[in-house]
């Protein structure tokens, strides 16, 4: 009785509480709406009818006060706009909400709609369409501005002294507008794509363009968090995927900073020789690394040999990486990444540490402080406050680590597991479910889990570092 008492009192509280959120939410929302159109109705009192036309027809404010030429562009802009909305931009929003209507026949020969160029083309319409009203604003922010200038008395700038001024102060924004389009295209699209096809049933059985695709909501999302094999298999792959994050993070990250601090040590001779050696492993491609030391844990590999050979009865193999060798298989898929990683974070050490002020070693001789107490009051808070986003960085690379057991153990599938192995991570288990099994809508929906979980723990980790609260300690 006290335990549903305490639960509904919870329950009551919570309540309370979101509905005080989303009415504050609203009203923010409210004031926000009528900030925004006080604002237009005061940028609309403050012009004149040579602006308010640029409203309709992009560039005639510039034209009508003597910039033609950009005047032109943005009117050419306009036109063209129009012209791909007509005849192209308004079937692919209406293809991007309908995914096709017509579906293909193999045997009558006809040709249906493809669900997934339509999903494409709908996508980057919307993106053209936004950079058309980026462009809308610039036009009416342009025309505004000449009317000030001609206000004031003074002459507009001609063309030439607009291109002149971007390839001068306004370079900067010129310059990075290239890749920043080449981001969008090759980067962005592809990522909201991805969104997009992790609320549809594309993939299994729905095959393009034989079949039309469609919008399934959060179906996907349910068929992961639910009670079947694709849902034991993800937390499973989850819990093992977070475990592996943590431990491959801790270990090459300390690994790391033990090899810079020993080799930082005065008493090492040969400091460079001994430097060459993880940095030697650092330079040789990873997935050749990892071949060779799959061929050396294999059934037939070197170690195997000298096992046996060392054997007195009979032979001995050991099969480090088979089927039924789980946690040998994730013990050396951690060392053999510490391999790989570790002289990334020896070097980066090896440079912080050089920065670390000798006065504060020198006043904790004097107080007694012992070495091991030095490491933790400054050596370790040190090197963590200067390397936490790169500890990050590592810890998202550890998570979404595809090559380590790919090269490994791929190819493995484990009993319990559905279309995956016992040490496979997140990354690789969507590998298998898209490209391999044809699985695009769960994969796509597994990517967007695991976007949101590296997001939400690197967000948590730094703004709770003190890299972010005491940013200016070591300045």
């Amino acid at each position: 009785m006290e335990e549903n008492a305490a639960r509904k009192s919870f329950l009551a509280r919570w309540g309370v509480s979101l509905r005080e959120k989303s009415r504050a939410f609203l009203l923010r929302c409210k004031n926000k709406a009528k900030s925004l159109l006080d604002g237009f109705l005061d940028f609309w009192s403050q012009t004149d009818w040579k602006v308010r036309l640029s409203f309709l027809f992009m560039g005639l404010g510039n034209v009508l006060y003597g910039q033609y030429a950009k005047g032109v562009i943005f009117f050419l802009i306009e036109v063209l706009f129009v012209v791909f909305m007509v005849f192209f931009g308004a079937d692919a929003l209406v293809g991007l909400i309908t995914l096709g209507t017509v579906q293909s026949d193999p045997w009558s020969g006809k040709v249906g709609d493809n669900s997934i160029v339509l999903l494409l083309m709908g996508i980057i319409t919307v993106f053209i369409v936004f950079g058309f009203l980026l462009v809308y604003v610039m036009s009416l922010k342009s025309a505004v501005k000449v009317r000030l200038t001609v206000v004031k008395g003074e002459k507009p700038r001609t063309f030439m002294e607009d291109v002149a001024a971007m390839s001068g102060k306004s370079f900067p924004a010129v310059a990075l507008s290239v890749p920043l389009i080449g981001v969008l295209i090759f980067s962005v699209v592809p990522i909201v794509m991805m969104i997009v096809v992790a609320f549809t049933n594309y993939g299994d059985e729905i095959e393009v363009p034989t079949y039309l695709v469609d919008y399934v909501g959060l179906n996907n999302f349910v068929t992961i968090f639910s009670a079947t094999g694709i849902g034991n298999t993800f937390f499973k792959i989850l819990g093992w995927n977070l475990l592996w994050a943590v431990m491959s993070t801790f270990l090459n990250y300390f690994l790391g900073l033990g090899l810079a601090l020993l080799l930082a040590k005065k008493c090492v001779i040969g400091k460079a020789f001994w430097r060459a050696f993880p940095i030697l492993a650092y330079a040789v491609p990873g997935f050749i690394t990892l071949i060779a030391f799959k061929f050396m844990f294999s059934t037939s590999g070197p170690i195997n040999y000298y096992i046996s050979s060392g054997h007195l009865h009979d032979e001995l193999i050991v099969d480090f990486l088979g089927l039924d060798s789980t946690w040998t298989a994730r013990i050396i898929g951690l060392l053999v990444n510490a391999w790989l990683t570790v002289p990334t974070t020896m070097l980066l050490a090896t440079g912080i540490l050089s920065n670390v002020q000798q006065d504060l070693y020198e006043a904790a001789d004097i107080d007694g402080a012992s070495k091991l107490r030095q490491f933790f009051d400054i050596t370790l808070p040190y090197v963590i406050f200067a390397t936490t986003p790169t500890l990050i960085s590592q810890f998202i690379g550890n998570f979404n680590n595809f090559g380590t057991f790919y090269f490994l153990r791929g190819g493995i599938t484990s009993e319990g597991y559905f279309n995956a192995s016992d040490t496979d991570l997140l990354i690789n288990w969507l590998y298998r479910l898209s490209i391999e099994k044809d699985y695009y809508n769960i994969g796509a929906a597994i990517s967007l889990l695991i976007f949101i979980i590296t997001s939400a723990i690197s967000l948590l980790v730094y703004v709770r570092s003190g890299s972010y609260k005491r940013e200016d300690t070591y300045r």
